[in-house]
């Protein structure tokens, strides 16, 4: 087995780390040794996320922040240099669900793009200034497949996770000679609150494999960041074994 990539005392920054995806991946980091910052617009959400630590060899640090503004981001990575003094890995999960757009109101439709991808393009942002100084680090998108199967009403969801896909095929471009990696998981159907289904059946469509646990998704990234310094795992799109696709 060629060596891997520990994640021991790495400094990650995981946003949207408060619920979902997210969270499920905060406590695995923290589990694995890391020294995770993350944040939310909730306090019990940020709650959950920071317990997520009481039992794991890493550690976990939590602001309150609001990933669309441009001084939630800033709040968050100069918490990162005061705790952490830098950043080693992102990993990008924050994102909320729409409905078509004709049927969302001008702020909120606006509201989900300032969330999901400008949000995700100025974390990116930030990572990059202090990865390249520093000499490396990898950077981790939580994507969708709805970017491929294009369901009737995710319209304005896709068209996030659409710019979210084709930023990170470029940006790996960009940024390889600066030692530093990008990755894309793709997931299909996760039982997580952005579902908007009952927890009775979310648990039944896991049982008949139409859904996966957020905790599934949180060891893709897991494998996804332990890869050897050599291996970038471009793209990985895991789904449930009967995944809806319209």
């Amino acid at each position: 087995m060629h060596e891997q990539t520990t994640l021991k005392d790495k400094r990650i920054l995981v946003t949207g780390g408060t619920t979902g995806i997210g969270l499920a991946t905060v406590a695995l980091l923290a589990q694995k040794g890391a020294r995770v910052l993350t944040f939310g617009r909730h306090q019990a959400g940020l709650d959950d996320a920071l317990a997520s630590a009481d039992s794991a060899s890493g550690t976990v640090e939590g602001l309150i922040a609001d990933a669309s503004t441009k001084e939630g981001i800033d709040a968050v990575f100069a918490e990162m240099d005061e705790k952490f003094g830098g950043i080693d890995m992102l990993v990008s999960c924050a994102a909320i669900g729409a409905q078509p757009i004709h049927e969302m109101e001008d702020d909120d439709w606006r509201y989900v793009i300032e969330t999901n991808l400008i949000g995700t393009l100025a974390a990116a942002r930030g990572a990059i200034l202090r990865m390249d100084a520093q000499g490396g680090g990898h950077l981790l998108f939580v994507g969708s497949i709805s970017t491929e199967i294009k369901a009737d009403g995710e319209s304005v969801y896709a068209a996030t996770k659409a710019g979210i896909q084709a930023f990170a095929e470029t940006l790996r471009k960009e940024v390889a000679a600066k030692n530093i990696k990008v990755s894309v998981i793709q997931p299909g159907s996760v039982s997580t609150p952005m579902q908007e289904c009952s927890d009775d059946q979310k648990e039944q469509a896991i049982a008949e494999h139409r859904m996966l646990y957020a905790d599934e998704i949180a060891d893709a990234i897991r494998f996804t960041l332990t890869r050897s310094e050599r291996a970038d795992v471009v793209n990985l799109r895991i789904e449930p074994r009967v995944q809806k696709t319209s």
